[in-house]
């Protein structure tokens, strides 16, 4: 029996990592499905949910201000939820500019925030953006370039992570670790084949008829309304040169805390839409199983690949073990190493969105 779990285990996880990436390769030489992109100007609305982003806030509307996009073509929505910090005061001072303010006097979060925004949206397309970062001039043109694409009910733009200040930060080179190349390079293939499964909250686009009101709830607005656009029979595609710049996270207990948010609002997704599950209403039930499902589930397949091994401690399984057992020994150092590291210095706020 140790054996079965052992090498359903290895094979799971080998899956979720490799096994699908390969997939994909093969499934996009196959059966590629090119954008139709093209360039036009559609009526935007660029939605921004705020709460207490007063040392941000202008910053990111001087940016939003120097998008290379008609500013008859364009409104820019802020919606307020509840700023106590003098958030509110800071964005009036830009209603001269064009800007739509919606005050909410009240913290209802970012979903309530969104809902409100969209209500009062004037666009047919609608593109989200968070505070924190800032927008490439041609974003948004990248991004409705491929809205022209009738098939395409929503764009994902990439979000592009950079060591030093937002200074010249066009200029930036991409400082992601491998991790993040490897899953950006995922989303990219998904898109290939038909939709990527989410998008990234930095920065995405909708057709504003394709939106319907979120639980005020919600974690990941950026999975769960691509998902409810999938569900319609659309795409919702990767745009590479549509970027969003923010910096590199330096504090790892700020990471973790966004991963564990990340995964909690996986969970949620699959209790907001449970037909997500279903194969015959999902179009990308596959790449939903093994790119969401399949993560959610490998933490639980490695214990069982560990304890099953320690069972089986000859041979090829012994040589299994001692890498495990390092792997994790490298693991709990590196750890250790960088809180260490970090304790030895001030501590930097890290907001904790996820990518």
């Amino acid at each position: 029996m140790a054996k079965v779990i052992l090498w359903i285990s290895f094979a799971f996880v080998f899956y979720a990592y490799c096994g699908y990436p390969l997939l994909l390769c093969l499934w996009r030489w196959l059966a590629r499905k090119p954008v139709l992109k093209a360039y036009w100007e559609p009526y935007v609305s660029l939605v921004i949910a705020a709460h207490n982003e007063r040392e941000q806030i202008d910053a990111k509307i001087r940016n939003c201000l120097e998008l290379d996009y008609p500013r008859d073509k364009i409104e820019i929505i802020i919606s307020l939820d509840g700023p106590t910090d003098g958030t509110d005061q800071a964005v009036r001072r830009y209603e001269g500019c064009g800007l739509r303010i919606i005050h909410w006097p009240v913290h209802a979060g970012k979903s309530a925030a969104l809902n409100r925004a969209l209500t009062a949206a004037r666009g047919e397309v609608s593109v989200f953006a968070d505070v924190r970062q800032r927008i490439d001039p041609q974003a948004v043109r990248e991004l409705v370039a491929n809205l022209r694409d009738s098939s395409v009910g929503a764009v994902s733009g990439e979000l592009f992570l950079i060591k030093d200040g937002f200074e010249h930060f066009e200029e930036a080179k991409d400082a992601v670790g491998l991790y993040w190349r490897y899953e950006k390079w995922i989303r990219e293939m998904e898109s290939q084949i038909d939709s990527t499964v989410g998008a990234t909250g930095a920065l995405y686009a909708i057709w504003r008829d394709g939106f319907r009101p979120l639980p005020e709830d919600t974690i990941l607005d950026d999975v769960l309304i691509p998902m409810r656009i999938v569900l319609l029979g659309k795409r919702v595609v990767f745009e590479p040169s549509a970027r969003a710049y923010d910096k590199v996270a330096c504090c790892p207990e700020a990471e973790f805390r966004r991963k564990v948010r990340t995964l909690a609002g996986n969970f949620q997704l699959l209790a907001h839409m449970p037909e997500l599950l279903l194969p015959w209403r999902n179009p990308v039930f596959l790449q939903f199983l093994s790119h969401k499902i399949s993560r959610l589930l490998v933490p639980y397949f490695l214990a069982a690949l560990f304890l099953s091994n320690c069972f089986l401690l000859s041979g090829t399984y012994l040589v299994l073990f001692v890498l495990q057992l390092a792997w994790y020994t490298l693991a709990f150092a590196g750890a250790l190493a960088v809180r260490s590291h970090n304790a030895n210095r001030p501590p930097t706020p890290v907001p904790v969105g996820d990518r």
